[in-house]
């Protein structure tokens, strides 16, 4: 009978490469994803207590989008960029769970 030998799979930290098990966990992990500018997303679960903006809106950089209340704390997210509000996916009252997107942004292109 044939022995099953391990699968060592390449792990590289900074320049270093390490041949290693990976356990079933890690191989199930959410992978990382860079951050997309144009979704404003809940980073954790709450409540929407106000929403400032509507579609088509035109926004400057720092204005408010929406008050956003979780964990007794709330927080005012404001406009990463000038540019458009393309859709608002919430209202008011709305509770929202982790990472869903409340409203989608549209960046202006800069005219030189």
């Amino acid at each position: 009978m044939e022995e099953k030998k391990p699968k060592y799979e390449v792990f590289v930290v900074n320049t270093a490469q390490y041949y290693t098990l990976h356990t079933k966990k890690f191989g199930l992990r959410k992978r990382w994803e860079p951050v997309k500018p144009n979704e404003v997303r809940s980073f954790i679960p709450g409540t929407i207590l106000e929403v400032y903006v509507k579609v088509g809106q035109e926004v400057p950089a720092g204005e408010k989008l929406l008050k956003y209340e979780a964990m007794k704390m709330q927080t005012i997210l404001e406009m990463p960029f000038t540019g458009l509000v393309k859709e608002v996916l919430v209202s008011e009252g709305d509770k929202v769970r982790k990472d869903q997107l409340m409203i989608l942004l549209e960046e202006y292109e800069e005219v030189n």
